[in-house]
């Protein structure tokens, strides 16, 4: 069991693994393609500039992939650890899908964007809200561009190949690893422990002198860096180690 005492801080990293489990899509095939372009070709800013419609394919294809996929218990599981823990808990995820705010989590940072919004790729509006899943051959544009005489596309709210992080995410993951100081405890759930600066995380939590856990189907490129290692779906281990 993942002890919390009354000055326990806890940060969550999660990764594809928690939902697949709720069923989300893949979309590569065995070759690591799909529909035979590497995923670089709709996943990079380069991409999207040779081919728009190509791109928006793809994450209308992702959207609707999400219809009836739903939260599961490792979800649910991390909500509950949230309230009891308010502010002394944060939550990082590297996945798109949107299922923890779904569950009803609260305090997260998606620090690859979400697939359910979208933003212009010229002016500075906020990201907003859009679950179409636009027609074969549409790239729609921005209604605020284009209300100031010019056009510019919408491009999903995702973190591609070769660009940062969101902007503010850093800043609060290390706001957070400062007020925790430490008591700082660190659980990283169905990650590959490959994709940085994400899997740099539990030896930031090293160096502080606190505790790490890791759930995984199977132990990825960094389980030696962590201090308990629980093999398995995170439906199953989770409501156990954090109760």
């Amino acid at each position: 069991m993942l002890t919390l005492d009354p000055s326990s801080h806890l940060l969550v990293l999660t990764g594809a693994g928690i939902s697949a489990e709720s069923g989300v899509p893949t979309f590569r095939d065995a070759g690591g393609l799909w529909e035979g372009h590497d995923v670089h070709e709709v996943a990079s800013p380069e991409g999207f500039a040779r081919d728009p419609l190509l791109v928006w394919k793809f994450y209308s294809e992702r959207r609707a992939g999400m219809t009836g996929v739903a939260p599961n218990a490792g979800h649910r599981a991390l909500v509950e650890v949230e309230r009891r823990l308010g502010d002394r808990f944060l939550l990082v995820t590297q996945n798109i899908d949107g299922l923890h705010a779904a569950a009803g989590s609260e305090r997260i940072i998606e620090i690859h964007g979400n697939l359910m919004r979208s933003r212009c790729s010229v002016c500075d509006r906020a990201p907003f809200a859009d679950t179409t899943a636009y027609r074969a051959g549409v790239a729609p544009m921005c209604g605020v561009c284009q209300r100031a005489g010019t056009d510019a596309l919408l491009r999903p709210d995702i973190v591609w190949f070769g660009e940062p992080v969101v902007a503010d995410a850093l800043p609060r993951i290390e706001a957070f690893v400062a007020r925790a100081g430490k008591d700082l405890r660190f659980l990283a759930i169905g990650t590959s422990g490959l994709v940085y600066p994400a899997a740099g995380l539990v030896d930031v939590c090293r160096a502080r002198g606190g505790k790490s856990w890791l759930v995984n189907l199977e132990p990825p490129a960094n389980a030696h860096a962590f201090d308990e290692v629980a093999l398995g779906k995170a439906g199953d281990v989770l409501p156990r180690l954090l109760a």
